[in-house]
């Protein structure tokens, strides 16, 4: 036999298990089938949070009708929001105010007797600035009635104060359009609004553009 016809049976040869070429091939394929494997694992790996439907105040009751379930990817922040595999904590209300369709933060929520603010009801007779809306602040000043003059010269009562809600009301009669404001109010000033309030103060509120108490 000839050394060409030698050369083409080794070619022709069947490979063998032993054959480090083969081995080398089939570690190569098993690497890249356990790459695209890592690589679908990775980028599905959500968590399913609560959120919430609606814009939720404070003293709000948290329940299965204002907050729903979300995918999204947290990563090393998970432990900051509520899980659905954690559960909605009993009791719970707002302590902050949770914007519609923001996760629900554990910082957010507390039990009632953690509220260091409470809704309370004003009523304004002038036009609100537009920018007064739930979530933002304002200054509320108060007049007191006066014998002579009608009303005292006003007074800040509340400085910047956050809106819970707005609404539109009206006088008991209805010819005259009004607004009410749930204002935040601390177990402090609390006696104050409500004096004024006693007393049918005219009460008006400033866009507190500063967003802080002064």
């Amino acid at each position: 036999m000839s050394v060409s016809a030698t050369a083409m049976g080794a070619r022709l040869k069947k490979p063998s298990w032993k054959d480090p070429r083969l081995l080398v091939g089939v570690l190569l394929v098993l690497a890249s089938v356990v790459g695209v494997i890592s690589l679908v694992g990775s980028a599905d790996q959500t968590t399913e949070v609560l959120a919430a439907r609606e814009a939720i105040a404070v003293g709000q009751k948290l329940t299965p009708d204002n907050v729903s379930r979300v995918k999204v990817r947290l990563g090393d922040v998970e432990q900051h929001y509520i899980t659905a595999e954690s559960g909605m904590p009993e009791g719970m209300v707002a302590v902050q105010r949770i914007g519609k369709d923001q996760l629900l933060p554990r910082e957010s929520l507390g039990s009632v007797d953690a509220l260091d603010r409470k809704p309370v009801a004003i009523t304004v007779q002038e036009a609100l600035p537009e920018q007064a809306v739930a979530g933002t602040r304002v200054d509320v000043w108060v007049s007191l009635p006066d014998a002579r003059n009608g009303f005292a010269e006003p007074r800040l009562l509340l400085p910047g104060a956050e809106i819970a809600q707005v609404t539109s009301g009206s006088t008991a009669l209805g010819s005259s359009k009004s607004t009410v404001l749930m204002v935040l109010v601390g177990d402090g000033q609390m006696p104050a609004i409500l004096g004024a309030q006693a007393n049918e103060a005219k009460i008006s509120v400033v866009w507190n553009p500063g967003g802080g108490a002064k």
